[in-house]
Order: C-alpha cells, then structure tokens, then sequence
C-alpha cells in the first residue's frame, strides 16, 4: 500500500516537471531562440531612431518612446517638412493633435507615422501616396536635433560692480594690477625685494644714477 502510494507521488512529479519544461521550451519557441538564450533586440529603422532622438530632446528622464507636441514640432522645423507654402506650422500643430489621443499629452511612433502619412500628402501634392511618404521619410532619416548657439550669459549690475577690480579697496585692491590682471602670490604675500628701497617708492633705482651724477659734477 506504502509502495504503491510513493509510486503515485513520483509519477505526479514527473509530471509537473515534464509540465514545466513543455511550458519553457513553448517559450523559447515564441521568443524564436534557443532555451535559456534572451531575445534579440529588434534592430531600429531610420526612420524610428530620429523619431527617438528628437522624442528624448530636453527631457534626460524620457526613454523615447513617446514625444510631445514641442519636439514635434521642432523635429518638422529643423527637417524642412514646414517649408512655409505646402506645410506651415499651423498644419503640424493640427495634425499632432488630430493623431494624438484624448487626454494624452505625446504620441507614439505609431501615430507619428500616421502624422507623417497625412502631412506627406500636403508637402508633395505632385506626387502619388506612396511616393510622398517616401519623400517624406527621406526628410527625417539620419537626423538629428539641431542645437542652436549656446545662450550668453548676462551680468546683473551688481555682479558687474562686485566683479571690478578697479573699484575694489584695501588689500583687495593690491591682488591685481591696473589691467585686473591677479598678481598672484604677490599680490597676497608681503615679499621683501632687496633692493633697499621701500615698497612702491616711485625713485626706486636712481639713487646710483644722482650719487654719480653729484659726483662727476
């Protein structure tokens, strides 16, 4: 009876092992990959990879998988797909709310493909659908934002009264020169100069030029 009760434990357990390696050899099926082997990432279009260089633009948290109406935008403007006659910026602001769905304030590359599909008709109206999308798509592969120049800073007035050696006083005048130039460790040390005259005698170095001089005279 006890012999043939551990018979059944053990079938049972084979059972769910050969279970689970059915399941696991199901998965690796569907992933299309050997057993214990991770999927291969699918390799990104043209297309799709300036889609996620302009949809990660100003936001270091943002993974590129979505992109708001300003990217848009600037991704229309900077790959000439508003040229002012055809498309204009009033059409792509149109067009990202018509694909972009209600309470939502981005677009996946889903929709932004179905933004392009429309806006390719209204830029290349000589030619066929499909070759207006392909135009279209020509436009933005291989590109990437376009940053404009770095912004100069500008000085408040009290930073530019604190920052001018010229006015400064005190010890803090004598670390710089007349150009504002710093002097360096002399400019904060007292260093004794053998010359025997004292620090900022204006004569300092005629005296042998006057004794000679009273001399010869």
């Amino acid at each position: 009876m006890a012999e043939c009760k551990s018979k059944s434990i053990r079938g049972a357990a084979k059972g769910d092992r050969a279970k689970e390696k059915g399941a696991k050899h199901h998965m690796s099926d569907s992933n299309g990959t050997p057993d214990g082997d991770a999927a291969t990432p699918q390799e990104l279009s043209s297309l799709e990879e300036a889609f996620r260089k302009f949809a990660i633009l100003g936001d270091t948290r943002a993974m590129g998988r979505d992109m708001n109406g300003k990217n848009w935008s600037k991704l229309c403007k900077d790959c000439n797909i508003i040229d002012g006659r055809n498309v204009t910026i009033t059409d792509v602001d149109i067009m990202f709310s018509k694909v972009k769905p209600k309470s939502f304030r981005t677009i996946n590359f889903d929709q932004f493909k179905d933004a392009l599909q429309e806006l390719a008709q209204k830029r290349f109206k000589g030619k066929n659908e499909e070759e207006a999308i392909q135009e279209l798509h020509k436009l933005i592969e291989g590109n990437s934002p376009v940053i404009s120049g770095v912004t100069k800073s500008v000085l408040s007035p009290a930073l530019t009264r604190l920052t001018d050696t010229s006015k400064f006083t005190g010890s803090h005048k004598e670390r710089f020169d007349q150009s504002g130039r710093g002097r360096g460790k002399a400019g904060r040390e007292y260093l004794v100069h053998e010359t025997g005259y004292v620090v900022g005698y204006k004569h300092a170095g005629t005296y042998d030029q006057k004794v000679k001089g009273t001399k010869q005279n």
